[in-house]
């Protein structure tokens, strides 16, 4: 269900990124848990994001930015915007972009909210490991996918990955890291999450949608956004 207000799941799972965890976040996430733990190495990632990536852009959870700082752009001096509810994330990421020469800005926001930035409509739009974090099931998070399409260009993009709970195989580590961040930590809400349910939810705001299994991670492209505001 659409609503303005952020709840206190959000908060409290946006502020499990502080400057603290971000400073470690690429050795234990990007070097050690993305191929070792979830079977989908961060360069896989990285290649999603040079595949997809346009001249306007908005990057939900950038994290620490690695991935934007490394990518290819189709153009020299892309419009990059960063969306999260954390700002530790998005000035870590302004600083990385800066550090090549791109300007980035920032729009503090949930995804389960519609999105008012006006830089948009976006060429493409990322949500590159967000989804699993966001609290509820599909039926609950997929909303967010309504409020992407409108903010999509009728020929733009929206892709990114999240790691499955449910329909994959996780391997020794994969079990033990999934019930710390599901059912201790909180950091994840993705034990019921599936294949299936992801791709409902995208079909539901996009025409066209590719999901590709790497390990336990669901990587993502859609196109065609369904209309979802009034008027458009």
């Amino acid at each position: 269900m659409a609503r303005d207000e952020v709840t206190q799941a959000e908060k409290d799972s946006a502020a499990l990124y502080n400057r603290a965890a971000l400073a470690v976040y690429d050795t234990l996430v990007l070097r050690w848990s993305n191929g070792l733990v979830w079977g989908c190495p961060t360069e896989r990632l990285l290649a999603h994001y040079d595949r997809h990536l346009g001249g306007r852009h908005l990057d939900i959870g950038p994290g620490t930015g690695w991935y934007l700082q490394n990518a290819t752009y189709p153009t020299p001096k892309p419009e990059i915007t960063l969306m999260d509810l954390n700002p530790a994330t998005m000035e870590v990421t302004s600083r990385r972009l800066a550090e090549r020469g791109i300007a980035a800005t920032a729009h503090t926001g949930s995804i389960l909210a519609p999105i008012d930035i006006e830089q948009g409509p976006f060429d493409s739009v990322a949500a590159n490991f967000v989804m699993h974090c966001v609290p509820g099931a599909w039926q609950d998070k997929g909303v967010a996918f309504g409020h992407i399409a409108d903010v999509t260009a009728d020929d733009g993009v929206f892709f990114g990955s999240t790691i499955l709970g449910r329909g994959v195989t996780h391997n020794l580590a994969g079990k033990v890291l999934s019930t710390i961040y599901n059912d201790a930590a909180h950091i994840f809400s993705n034990s019921q999450d599936d294949r299936g349910g992801l791709e409902a939810a995208l079909e539901g705001a996009f025409e066209h949608v590719e999901v590709q299994l790497i390990g336990t991670v669901a990587v993502f492209a859609a196109r065609g956004p369904r209309r979802h505001r009034a008027g458009r």
